[in-house]
């Protein structure tokens, strides 16, 4: 399971967390104008925008999580199980296998516009990368800073909603979540009103019961609402540190702690790791479940005409600034 979020003050900010059980040994990844991405049913993207973003590399091929181009454009994949559906190879379309979508669209588009205009042509065929990585079924977020959109292939076949909110988590569909908002329009961020009788005196006995019955556990549905109440209603200063600082308090409100989410043979789903992007300088934040003081690496300070992939192991060993 996990979450996604944007986030504006004078920049743009965008990222998710990975709710997982396990790790791949993912690692920050950036792809280079001149690395050759290769594709099973299209020619190789020889050139393209550059890329940076959190992937797992399997055979010199960055499977990203999510990422942003140089430009601004940025994208994630989340966990999409019970409805997604791709399709069968088809004749005079962009045939794009799910793990490729990043890098396709990313490579290629400098905005949500051309995102979408290049989405018109693409068939999401049910490809995966081997035997050992069969697909993921996923649905996505993509967002620069004037806009965002969701991304779904079900049954009825490719879906493309206005993401006006700036939230994705996981099952339903996204139509369903824009939908369940509703059940929580008269929560507030302001102090409690009586507005249940004019009968009796009552008066709210602590402060923050203007959100009660916000949802606080961590199913998906939950978390879109939490998060989306968290983030349209946050207020930072347009400081390039406070603005990071408040978007990863913002994501901290859906985290998984260990021993919240019990699955099979004993394991428990964590939030293996938390990104946060300014889509503006191109700089990737993030932090790990072990390790939550804020790393970067900016795309910026690397040679972005290089054919060569530039990888970044994860700082997941916690630092304790010890004062006496």
């Amino acid at each position: 399971m996990c979450t996604a979020v944007t986030y504006k003050t004078k920049d743009f900010y965008f990222g998710r967390t990975l709710d997982l059980e396990y790790s791949y040994n993912e690692e920050v990844i950036v792809s280079p104008r001149e690395y050759v991405f290769k594709f099973r049913h299209l020619p190789p993207l020889e050139t393209h925008h550059a890329i940076i973003g959190m992937a797992f590399t399997v055979e010199n091929y960055p499977l990203y999580y999510d990422a942003m181009n140089e430009l601004g454009l940025g994208m994630a994949g989340l966990s999409f199980p019970e409805s997604c559906k791709y399709r069968e190879y088809k004749e005079d379309s962009l045939n794009i296998a799910p793990f490729e979508l990043i890098p396709f669209i990313l490579g290629k588009c400098a905005s949500t516009d051309e995102a979408l205009s290049l989405l018109s042509e693409i068939n999401l065929v049910n490809t995966s990368f081997s035997e050992s990585l069969p697909l993921s079924p996923l649905h996505w977020i993509i967002s620069d800073k004037e806009k965002s959109i969701t991304l779904e292939c079900t049954k009825e076949g490719l879906k493309i909603y206005e993401n006006q909110i700036g939230v994705l988590t996981n099952e339903p569909e996204f139509s369903f979540h824009t939908t369940n908002l509703k059940n929580y329009m008269t929560l507030s961020k302001e102090h409690a009103e009586n507005n249940f009788t004019d009968k009796i005196k009552l008066k709210a006995h602590s402060k923050g019961m203007g959100a009660f019955g916000l949802p606080g556990d961590l199913s998906s549905a939950s978390r879109f609402i939490r998060a989306a109440f968290t983030k349209l209603n946050s207020v930072s200063g347009e400081e390039e540190s406070e603005s990071v600082s408040q978007f990863f308090h913002i994501l901290g409100n859906v985290s998984h702690p260990k021993g919240l989410v019990h699955l099979d043979d004993n394991k428990y789903e964590i939030t293996v790791y938390t990104s946060c992007m300014n889509l503006n300088r191109g700089i990737y934040y993030y932090t790990t479940y072990g390790n939550s003081a804020i790393s970067a690496v900016d795309i910026k300070n690397e040679n972005l005409n290089s054919a060569e992939l530039i990888s970044f192991k994860l700082n997941k060993e916690l630092y304790i600034n010890k004062q006496n």
